[in-house]
């Protein structure tokens, strides 16, 4: 046999090898605990629901996961994290509907949303709310508008981000009513919780599980959702549509990706794991009581959602001369 012939033959069983052991691998996987990285810090929205979910995908898919609070950036630095992560199933990234928004607000991120992920399952879905601190002298968005228009930029609104359906929300709000007003942007809907009660940023745009305990025990007040219909949880609170705001509807998902050239039969025992989990009523409950809905997807199904917002977010920014601050 001449060299060459050797050659070749050497590499194609080492590569045939190398397939074999990695299909094995992905077929008994897992055999060792998983990190969610949750791009945003302790407390917030994206934070409650990944540790909702932490205990029973761990029993689904009988091992352990560790939730990694890796906040910045508008979720990316935990982001990147991930993307430059090995693709081996170990590490998650749980994130929100941030993940196609920023692309339109960092024109220079670290990574590439579409190609450094692939996707795993959408899990929950839920709105935007604004809330204020009790104080604060408007206690309606009417009210809030027309403080706007006497003093432009005399009102500031936090969100847990750059880029973040809170700040797409704000932007949204101040442009259709023809107002100026102040972003501040925090590492998370925690710190900005804790901020606008404190009274240091009057109001704020954040998911409603960030907020929900506080509004309840009154330490916050509701003025409005984002989306075309009302939360369960909070049915008293105007959707911005009725209040005059027309095509006005920002809602945040929660999804799962993983690093691009993960096996995807680790990709498709993730996504079997987490519909399992998505169908216990106890789950269902606990995000409800969050004012989350529980809406698994297919890999195909968040892909295509992916594909779709990275689009129309570009726009919505355009518009809006949305900028990272």
């Amino acid at each position: 046999m001449r060299r060459s012939n050797l050659v070749v033959t050497v590499l194609s069983i080492v590569l045939a090898l190398l397939s074999y052991t990695q299909q094995v691998s992905a077929q008994s996987w897992p055999t060792k605990p998983l990190k969610f990285v949750v791009p945003y810090p302790p407390g917030g929205g994206t934070d409650v629901i990944a540790r909702i979910m932490q205990e029973p995908l761990g029993q689904a898919l009988g091992q352990q996961i560790i939730i990694d609070n890796r906040g910045g950036a508008g979720g990316s630095i935990g982001t990147d994290i991930v993307a430059k992560s090995p693709a081996d199933g170990y590490t998650v990234l749980f994130t929100l509907s941030s993940h196609t928004i920023n692309p339109a607000i960092y024109p220079k991120l670290a990574f590439d949303t579409e190609k450094d992920f692939l996707p795993v399952s959408l899990v929950a879905s839920l709105p935007q709310i604004l809330v204020s601190n009790p104080d604060f002298p408007a206690k309606t968005v009417k009210e809030i508008i027309d403080m706007a228009k006497a003093k432009p930029n005399s009102i500031a609104y936090a969100s847990v981000g750059n880029g973040s359906p809170g700040h797409l929300a704000g932007a949204m709000m101040a442009t259709s009513a023809g107002v100026s007003m102040t972003h501040i942007p925090y590492r998370g809907g925690g710190p900005a919780v804790t901020d606008v009660m404190g009274g240091q940023v009057p109001l704020l745009w954040v998911s409603i599980p960030a907020a929900a305990n506080y509004v309840k025990a009154g330490k916050l007040r509701a003025l409005a959702v984002s989306t075309v219909k009302r939360s369960p949880i909070f049915p008293d609170v105007p959707t911005m549509a009725e209040l005059g705001f027309k095509d006005f509807e920002v809602d945040s998902w929660y999804a799962m990706f993983v690093p691009a050239k993960t096996p995807q039969a680790i990709i498709d025992t993730l996504y079997q794991a987490t519909t399992k989990a998505l169908a216990d009523p106890a789950v269902k409950e606990k995000l409800l009581g969050q004012g989350a809905e529980a809406v698994g997807s297919s890999p195909a199904q968040l892909g295509a959602i992916v594909k779709s917002e990275i689009v129309k977010w570009k726009q919505v920014v355009k518009d809006a001369a949305i900028k990272a601050e």
